[in-house]
């Protein structure tokens, strides 16, 4: 396992361990591939099978759903929308380049560009955080065909209406392909608690059919 953001983890054997302590299976990923595994199974990607799910938090991240399988990629990490260029005149990036969605939209990036806690933003920067995500999200959108992107996390979902409202208008400044009208982007159903509930999901992933779990609700129209 080695986690981008926790270096002291680098190749550190977390499943095995934990399966030699616990006696059980165990299968691990990161928070924002879960979060669209839970989002798929019972929140507000129900009843979709191609689709983004985003955590916009301390740091960004992603997880990408197609035809109903989650993508994983060479070392499981697919779906790093984090690291797309949102601005090209922006801040370095760690990853090496510039204006990445990450260094302007994360947590980290909010507190240092403005000086204070993410939780303290103002209209002004809520709105160009959405906006930087909305871009981001259409660059997905028109690459993978996607329809649908749920976003959750600290950020997002305490920002807001404002975080929200122009993360769709900067999403459909970049809709103009026949294929992506009407794309959207909405809050995670299940609030905090997605990345949780898709833990439970990863399991049967992984350890199952590799397709999203078949919750009550899969395949209904919640509006």
């Amino acid at each position: 396992m080695s986690p981008l953001h926790i270096r002291g983890w680098e190749d550190f054997p977390l499943a095995k361990l934990l399966a030699e302590r616990s006696g059980l299976d165990v299968v691990v990923d990161n928070d924002a591939k879960a979060l669209a595994l839970g989002e798929g199974w019972c929140g507000a990607a129900v009843g979709h099978r191609d689709f983004l799910a985003m955590v916009v938090s301390t740091g960004v991240g992603g997880g990408i759903v197609l035809d109903g399988r989650l993508l994983g990629g060479a070392t499981d990490n697919a779906g790093h929308i984090g690291h797309l260029v949102v601005d090209p005149e922006g801040p370095a990036c760690a990853c090496g380049s510039r204006g990445c969605l990450e260094a302007v939209a994360s947590g980290t990036a909010i507190a240092v560009s403005t000086g204070a806690l993410a939780a303290d933003a103002s209209e002004e920067v809520r709105r160009r955080v959405g906006t930087m995500v909305g871009r981001g999200v259409g660059d997905v959108v028109n690459l993978l065909d996607l329809p649908l992107a749920v976003v959750a996390g600290s950020v997002a979902l305490g920002f807001g209406a404002p975080f929200f409202d122009a993360a769709a208008e900067a999403l459909q400044t970049r809709c103009g392909l026949a294929f992506t009208a009407g794309a959207r982007i909405v809050p995670a159903g299940l609030g905090v608690d997605g990345p949780l509930v898709g833990a439970a999901a990863v399991w049967h992933h992984y350890a199952g059919s590799g397709v999203l779990p078949a919750g009550p609700a899969l395949g209904e129209d919640r509006g």
